[in-house]
């Protein structure tokens, strides 16, 4: 596929003013073409003030208007006005990760269809999280990883890179949150597709309002955990994936 860009960069925003101008400085780094996708809800949002007049070059910068509210609405979006070979989902607080994202595209290039940014791999670090996030999130990590057999330390994580097939393919079926990275994941894992993880680093943002919501989510992480399971001690394999019969383009949500 022919696209004048390395990768899209999937950015889901609420009020992210005080931060968004710092994220996108932190792109301008890596030495591959970039297009960024800023993803809102509504047109009081203080990011699209935070943007007005900002030099993106060399990158580029898209507004996307999400037809629904929502992290998951926003996100699919972004993925919807996506066409490079490429996609990585990034936080709109995180600043300080942005020269990492050439190693991601790299690893995607040499074929995995899901590139895992790792908190909890050599290299990797969570500073700052609340505690019952924390045990939360260590604790699903460790479980999919050492019990359920996913092909990552860190498979909650929601930043990360996906194949255009992966996205042309998989219909995504989760109904909230940033559920839909570990659904994706686990879809990937039982279809035997190639996956792989990079460290990564992970702190508490310190401006701004997090949208991330453990308790509420906390169902729909289940149902994907369950299906993790299913993958390997009941042998479920590809057949059992439903996969679109004609790849949709560039990206259509379901």
């Amino acid at each position: 596929m022919s696209c004048e860009f390395a990768a899209d960069v999937v950015i889901p925003v609420y009020n992210e003013g005080e931060n968004i101008r710092n994220v996108l400085d932190s792109f301008k780094q890596i030495s591959l073409p970039l297009h960024i996708l800023i993803c809102y809800d509504f047109d009081g949002d203080d990011t699209l003030v935070a943007l007005r007049g900002y030099d993106a070059r060399p990158m580029q910068v898209s507004l996307v208007r999400n037809q629904n509210r929502g992290v998951l609405e926003a996100v699919l979006a972004g993925f919807a006005a996506s066409t490079a070979p490429y996609v990585i989902t990034y936080p709109a607080d995180d600043d300080y990760n942005g020269s990492r994202l050439e190693t991601l595209i790299c690893m995607g290039r040499e074929g995995f269809d899901i590139v895992s940014a790792s908190r909890f791999m050599p290299g990797g670090s969570m500073v700052g999280c609340p505690w019952l996030k924390a045990v939360l999130v260590r604790a699903g990590a460790f479980f999919l990883c050492h019990c359920a057999r996913v092909p990552t330390r860190d498979a909650t994580n929601g930043l990360r890179l996906f194949s255009r097939r992966v996205l042309h393919q998989i219909p995504i079926e989760s109904r909230m949150g940033f559920t839909y990275s570990l659904e994706l994941l686990v879809k990937v894992h039982r279809l035997g597709w190639r996956t792989a993880e990079t460290p990564f680093l992970w702190r508490e943002r310190g401006r701004g309002q997090s949208r991330f919501r453990v308790i509420a989510w906390l169902a729909e992480y289940l149902r994907w955990v369950f299906y993790a399971l299913a993958t390997t001690f009941l042998r479920r394999g590809p057949e059992t994936v439903v996969l679109r019969q004609q790849p949709l383009g560039p990206f259509q949500s379901t």
